[in-house]
């Protein structure tokens, strides 16, 4: 018997960098409608459940094809309230209502150019690999290396590590960076866990492309331009 599977997707209306950005057009749709569609089209899910604290953005999502069935209470509408809060609420519903999916899948909305090819392709991961978790990530656009945090006096002594000194980016390792496109997991391993990274968790590479978080209206822009451009699928 196939495993029961949850696309969970958070949405709620509060942000303070961009006011109601779930519900902002991008590319001709409303944000949260790229990743309803694909979490849809993708075939991957036997529900697609939308948490939100928003009237507005539960019909948006019901118009798309998402179930709504219940809005999330306030305390976990707040910008302290994190990611297993809200699956936790969600798991707790889906447990009375209709009993708990064998594998949950966190899908942001703010990664609107994550692709059905995506989801899939992570699916296949977690399955060829027997994993716990697959999340996804992207290879970091500057090496960390290359950073360093600073004093008050902004004094760049020892700002580098001497074993960088002189070398070219090329020649440092490749870093990956968690994207927040996609994180899957089998239920029980989740809840025991307390997220999705463990000790039998593994990695789905996206390009960084497709890797836009929207945070800021520049992201939101961005993500406009390559949708329109470059279609999604």
């Amino acid at each position: 018997m196939a495993e029961s599977s949850l696309a969970l997707i958070p949405a709620r209306a509060g942000s303070k960098r961009l006011p109601n950005k779930n519900l902002l057009p991008v590319a001709g749709k409303p944000l949260i409608a790229w990743t309803i569609t694909v979490a849809l089209d993708s075939g991957c899910f036997d529900r697609v459940l939308v948490s939100t604290d928003s009237e507005a953005l539960a019909k948006i999502a019901r118009e798309y094809g998402a179930e709504v069935p219940f809005l999330r209470p306030a305390e976990l509408s707040s910008d302290t309230a994190s990611s297993m809060d809200v699956i936790r609420h969600a798991l707790a519903w889906l447990e009375v209502e209709s009993g708990m999916p064998q594998t949950t899948t966190l899908l942001q909305p703010t990664s609107p150019l994550r692709t059905v090819d995506d989801i899939r392709a992570a699916f296949a991961r977690f399955r060829d690999t027997g994993a716990d978790s697959v999340v996804s990530v992207s290879e970091a656009e500057h090496s960390p290396l290359w950073s360093n945090t600073l004093p008050g006096d902004g004094s760049l002594a020892g700002f580098l590590r001497p074993e960088v000194l002189g070398k070219r980016s090329q020649d440092l390792p490749t870093y990956y960076r968690l994207n927040g496109a996609i994180y899957i997991a089998r239920t029980a391993s989740l809840q025991a866990q307390g997220g999705f990274l463990g000790a039998n968790s593994y990695a789905y590479v996206m390009p960084a492309e497709r890797a836009i978080d929207i945070d800021y209206r520049a992201d939101l822009l961005l993500a406009d331009i390559l949708l329109r451009e470059g279609g999604h699928s």
